[in-house]
């Protein structure tokens, strides 16, 4: 038996949820948000979109195949989205103690421990679900001792792009072709899935004046919190859009591509965060199933007259890329990298190298 100490979820509307904690001890608060992926708590653990968000896996069981080793290649994880645990919180239904997988090295409470993210399990996450569901993202907090041990925090009233971002210019590969990466929040298999094209990486911090770099693509990557807190951002793709190089943009780069050719940006009520996600080509009856981790969306109504929507989603029919009637610019909200989730859409990887 585990004697695990009790901790409670408490939401900003009163809503209170009692477990046992399998983390660390330390009162955390964030936006409370729920991925329903049956599988893949390491990649998204450490996807940094999640910056500031206590993340609910709707999954009933958790850590039975436990974590693997952090090691780093070039420095690149091999097995790992970034190079740390990117949540606030972690909540599951029933946790496993006892692990077992050819890979694993730790348990994955013990992980938690490692970063300081605490973790509980014994929630109703199917009622807590349906109330996000009903009610939207929400700010919660998880606390030990006292419901007052710390404040509610909203992070999308906080630059999290700022905070996830590399601090420095970093270059992997050796390939002919110079990728300029825009690093939101960049997940590792992005990096991977560009070095396996044989390009040369250029990884630069969210507000880097990019332009006066010699490259031959621009790539915007993934990113936490609110879009509208990256005018910098945008400035600069806005300057590299009066060329015709290449530019291509995933999930947070699809909202700040969107915004540089004058699009809006709004929330979503509680976002997409999953691996069963099926969006549809647009003029097209080509449909996938993507893996997808975002809370804010692209109104297709405020596209520009030179941008249309490239992807659908057909579940609420919201947007999920778009692309330039002319020009060599588009994007994806999606993750074709998957990591973890289906690969059905790692070929916008090729379309992009193509067009180098």
């Amino acid at each position: 038996m585990h004697s695990d100490k009790p901790v409670k979820l408490i939401l900003d509307d009163g809503t209170v949820f009692e477990g046992k904690s399998f983390g660390s001890e330390t009162a955390k608060a964030g936006e409370v948000v729920f991925n329903t992926a049956m599988v893949g708590y390491t990649e998204s653990l450490t996807d940094p979109s999640y910056i500031g968000q206590i993340l609910v896996v709707t999954f009933p069981l958790i850590g039975n195949y436990g974590v693997p080793d952090d090691t780093f290649t070039d420095g690149i994880s091999d097995f790992y989205e970034s190079e740390k645990v990117q949540v606030s919180g972690l909540i599951v239904s029933n946790y496993s103690h006892e692990y077992s997988h050819w890979n694993a090295k730790k348990s994955l409470g013990d992980w938690l421990k490692e970063y300081d993210v605490p973790g509980i399990y014994g929630i109703d996450t199917r009622e807590l679900t349906k109330i996000l569901r009903e009610k939207g993202s929400m700010k919660g907090k998880i606390v030990f001792t006292d419901d007052n041990e710390i404040d509610f925090y909203d992070p999308n009233l906080e630059n999290q792009v700022a905070i996830a971002s590399c601090k420095e210019v970093l270059t992997y590969g050796s390939g002919s072709k110079k990728v300029l990466l825009v690093d939101c929040g960049v997940k590792h298999n992005i990096i991977r899935s560009l070095l396996k094209r044989d390009v040369t990486v250029i990884r630069v911090p969210w507000d880097y004046d990019f332009n006066q770099l010699e490259w031959d693509g621009l790539f915007i990557s993934n990113g936490p919190g609110n879009p509208d807190l990256c005018e910098e951002t945008v400035k600069n793709i806005r300057k590299a859009m009066e060329g015709d190089k290449p530019i291509c943009g995933i999930c947070m780069g699809n909202q700040l591509l969107s915004k540089a050719g004058g699009a809006t940006i709004y929330k979503l009520k509680y976002g997409h965060r999953s691996h069963n996600q099926p969006v549809k080509m647009v003029d097209s009856s080509q449909c996938f199933i993507t893996s997808q981790n975002h809370g804010f969306a692209v109104a297709n109504s405020s596209l520009g007259t030179d941008w249309e929507p490239l992807f659908i989603n057909l579940n609420d029919g919201t947007n999920e890329g778009i692309r330039h009637k002319t020009k060599p610019f588009f994007s994806a909200q999606f993750h074709p990298e998957a990591a973890s989730g289906p690969t059905d859409t790692g070929f916008l990887f090729d379309l992009f190298v193509d067009k180098l």
